[in-house]
């Protein structure tokens, strides 16, 4: 069984897709065993209750540093077992020694394709602001390995969305979410609980059952 522990800092919609994903056999031999909020009171956490997993708040602003705060997150998922973390609309940034605890065992879902519109401060909706700005006429979503650098880490899946001449920030967030992240993200956790994702350097290789 493989233990998954979920970072998230707001509604939670990709939560949602993989504990549906879970319970409808989808992804099978994981189990989410803890849910951490980087924000009190977000509907994410409401969201892990109704399914009976453990859920808490871990906020940055508790602690005096961002070494102390990926200390604090290490010692809870160890205390889990935690064998995948998945940021799943986490704002928080990760330091160093969390990402290095967990080396090529993070994965995080972006808006966009990176590397378009990606990057520090690009989160939430603005990455679909600024693609729209741009005038591009495809956008998606992206879910790779988790490294130091914000959203620069290995890539393992993406999935292109055609943006609409009438489209808005938000209609397009919206089609992205159901689109893309809700199938790439469940789908590259269940190729990492397979063990099919191999990193060669930049690269993650999908390997044949």
């Amino acid at each position: 069984m493989l233990n998954i522990g979920v970072l998230v800092s707001g509604g939670g919609t990709n939560l949602q897709a993989i504990i549906d994903k879970i319970e409808n056999g989808y992804i099978k031999n994981c189990s989410i065993v803890t849910v951490v909020s980087s924000r009190q009171g977000v509907y994410a956490l409401e969201r892990a209750k109704k399914h009976d997993i453990p859920a808490v708040c871990i906020a940055r602003k508790d602690y005096s540093s961002v070494y102390e705060y990926g200390e604090a997150l290490i010692r809870h998922f160890e205390s889990f077992n935690v064998d995948l973390v998945v940021m799943a609309g986490f704002l928080s940034i990760l330091e160093e020694n969390f990402v290095k605890r967990y080396q090529n065992r993070i994965i995080n879902i972006h808006p966009a394709l990176i590397p378009s519109f990606c990057g520090k401060g690009y989160y939430g909706i603005i990455p679909h602001q600024k693609a729209l700005e741009y005038g591009v006429k495809v956008t998606g979503a992206t879910v790779h390995f988790v490294d130091v650098e914000a959203d620069a880490g290995p890539i393992i899946l993406q999935k292109a969305v055609y943006i609409k001449d009438d489209d808005t920030p938000e209609t397009l967030q919206k089609r992205v979410m159901e689109e893309a992240e809700w199938e790439i993200l469940p789908k590259a956790i269940k190729l990492f609980s397979e063990g099919r994702l191999e990193v060669e350097g930049r690269k993650v290789r999908i390997k044949d059952i």
